[in-house]
């Protein structure tokens, strides 16, 4: 089975290398990641594998749901206008407070 990867900006590797960031949220995850998942972490601009990492909790909520909590270890916005507009540019327009985010926290290995 092919080892699935989690993909990052370059903005946010050394974020996650220095261990600020363990925490990443994916909408629309057609990966399926799972607890216990190893996975290899990607620099999305080079292509370039930067990390190991072992997927330790994964939950799912709509976006308008969230709560402080969740942010820990996740880069932080604004503002909630610029959260939702910082996801459509990756996801596209649909984006709205109703969509299903997956809340995944990882530990590098």
């Amino acid at each position: 089975m092919e080892k699935k990867i989690i993909k990052f900006r370059d903005f946010l590797v050394p974020l996650v290398l220095s261990g600020e960031k363990d925490s990443t949220w994916r909408l629309f995850d057609d990966k399926e990641l799972r607890v216990g998942d190893e996975v290899d972490l990607i620099n999305w601009n080079t292509k370039e594998k930067f990390a190991d990492a072992a997927l330790i909790e994964v939950r799912e909520k709509e976006l308008g749901q969230l709560e402080p909590e969740d942010f820990d270890g996740h880069e932080k916005f604004e503002s909630e206008e610029a959260m939702y507009e910082s996801y459509r540019t990756y996801y596209g327009d649909g984006v709205t407070p109703q969509t299903i985010v997956k809340i995944i926290r990882f530990k590098l290995q």
